[in-house]
């Protein structure tokens, strides 16, 4: 199995497998423009909620955000996933704040409950990617086979899978420090009469471990995959 068939049908021009990884995995996660809008109307939320403790301004002003996204994709007639993708994890975050409100909980008990989704979601999805690289399997390369067209014949080639395991790695790296660093914040909030400050470090810790650790991985993902270049070799 050649480099070339493990990656399905390669963009016309690319004459490496880093090259065509680099090309479908952009497609994969939106390029820049998918990530920013994932991560915007969530950052609006948080600077909002955090300081004022007041659920629906938060919430108005980040699906207004949302929306604004929404319509300028639905006016380009391209994709609306990642917009759709950030709407879902504030109303997330959002509902556990209001069960909180719900179960009697006060704003610094809503507050902490913003944050649990948030930390189940990067504890599972680190578990996911550390689980598919033991396995030699690792999730960039479905990500990568889902665009190119064959989900699994990437899997035969050691080259793009050795590639596709660090990638992993490199995904995973952001996930695992998010939680090494705020769940023993999120846990010291729960033990203290007054997890204010706790409370505000969770909220810097998302908006400064989110969008620039993200793109730190990322950075680092485009530097491996610029770093080698293995060739793509046509099927014999």
């Amino acid at each position: 199995m050649s480099s070339a068939d493990a990656t399905a049908h390669p963009p016309v021009g690319a004459d490496t497998v880093e090259a065509v990884v680099r090309a479908q995995l952009s497609k994969a996660l939106g390029g820049r423009r998918g990530m920013l809008e994932a991560a915007v109307p969530t950052i609006v939320f948080t600077v909002t909620f955090l300081p004022t403790r007041e659920l629906k301004p938060a919430l108005a002003l980040s699906i207004a955000t949302a929306v604004v996204l929404l319509v300028a994709r639905l006016v380009q007639r391209s994709t609306p996933q990642f917009v759709l993708n950030s709407l879902v994890g504030i109303a997330v975050g959002a509902l556990f704040a209001w069960r909180a409100a719900r179960g009697g909980g006060d704003e610094n008990d809503q507050a902490l409950a913003y944050f649990v989704p948030g930390l189940v979601y990067n504890a599972i999805y680190a578990a996911g990617l550390v689980l598919s690289i033991l396995v030699r399997w690792p999730v960039v390369g479905f990500m990568v086979g889902s665009v190119a067209g064959d989900p699994t014949a990437w899997h035969q080639d050691r080259q793009v899978v050795r590639l596709c395991r660090n990638l992993t790695w490199m995904l995973a790296l952001p996930c695992v420090i998010r939680l090494v660093v705020q769940v023993p914040v999120y846990l010291a909030g729960k033990a203290a009469e007054d997890p204010g400050p706790m409370i505000a470090a969770l909220g810097v810790g998302k908006v400064v471990m989110g969008w620039p650790l993200q793109l730190a991985a990322l950075a680092a993902m485009a530097w491996l995959l610029t770093r080698n270049a293995t060739p793509v070799e046509e099927r014999g």
